[in-house]
């Protein structure tokens, strides 16, 4: 096998090769082998991994592997923007809408993304670029998303929070309902409780928190509308996306129930599940002559 570095994409023997990785940092242990430390191409996991139970796939396979999930997202980006183009067009932070009587403006949520991982952050900002969602991202590690939430609600004023990163069961963890069994459950909770300190309110402030394999009981007792993970699976890096663009351009005067909100995600509701939530996406008339 030709020799790993920082970069290459490979995949876990032992696991089947089921999932592909990025190599982001190589260890180097005390008996001196190399352990890597793997993330996800397009889930959201982190792994590590000794160099034997690591394989480098095809150039055809990796484009294989991408060209599948970028089928997915481009189905749902395609669905997701065919349903408003008939009823509306783009109006800076919103969008005009037609109707028989003419023309009215609107205004739709607007987004504070927190994320541990900055190059998904960046993935999922062009998602909302892409969707016409007004977007606000800040990479900030998991651990430290607590400290930094309060003001960053007070400074932004968000419609829709969005916490999230990496996660995942601890090595040898067996008990799924403990925070303690869980790398940054614990984090999420916490910056979720102190949101909803700074707003009760689950239709003012709608939040969306976790990652992979998340203790999602723990996510919604602590103040989410919607978390992962219910079956403690991966979730896929845009599934906050396309939630929140749900909500942001549905009407706030209508509920929906958690499957119509989770209707365009990748993983569904095994990976991630919620309460009824209003919409944020306000109506208003008349469109000024002046714009």
């Amino acid at each position: 096998m030709d020799e790993l570095k920082v970069g290459d994409i490979v995949i876990r023997k032992s696991y089947g090769g089921d999932i592909y990785f990025k190599i982001v940092q190589i260890v180097k242990k005390q008996d001196g082998r190399n352990f890597y430390i793997l993330k996800g191409t397009n889930l959201r996991i982190m792994a590590d991994a000794p160099g034997e139970d690591l394989e480098k796939p095809s150039l055809n396979r990796i484009s294989l592997n991408d060209e599948t999930y970028n089928k997915k997202v481009n189905t749902i980006m395609k669905k997701i923007l065919l349903a408003r183009r008939n009823q509306t067009t783009r109006f800076r932070g919103g969008v005009i809408q037609r109707t028989e009587d003419g023309i009215t403006f609107g205004k739709a949520g607007k987004v504070m993304h927190l994320d541990g991982d900055e190059e998904y952050l960046n993935v999922c900002l062009r998602g909302y670029k892409q969707l016409g969602v007004e977007a606000i991202g800040r990479p900030v590690p998991e651990l430290q998303q607590p400290e930094v939430i309060m003001d960053l609600l007070k400074e932004y004023r968000p419609d829709i929070l969005v916490i999230t990163g990496h996660d995942g069961m601890l090595k040898g963890s067996v008990n799924f309902r403990s925070l303690d069994s869980y790398r940054n459950s614990k984090y999420f909770v916490k910056a979720v409780k102190i949101a909803r300190e700074f707003e009760p309110s689950y239709d003012d402030l709608v939040i969306f928190a976790g990652a992979c394999q998340s203790h999602f009981e723990a996510l919604i007792d602590a103040g989410a509308n919607f978390a992962s993970s219910p079956h403690r699976i991966l979730i896929h890096a845009l599934d906050p996306v396309f939630i929140c663009e749900k909500i942001a351009f549905g009407s706030i005067s209508k509920f929906f129930t958690p499957q119509e909100i989770l209707e365009n995600t990748i993983t569904g509701t095994r990976g991630i599940g919620g309460l009824q939530t209003r919409g944020k996406f306000r109506e208003g008339t008349p469109k000024s002559p002046y714009e």
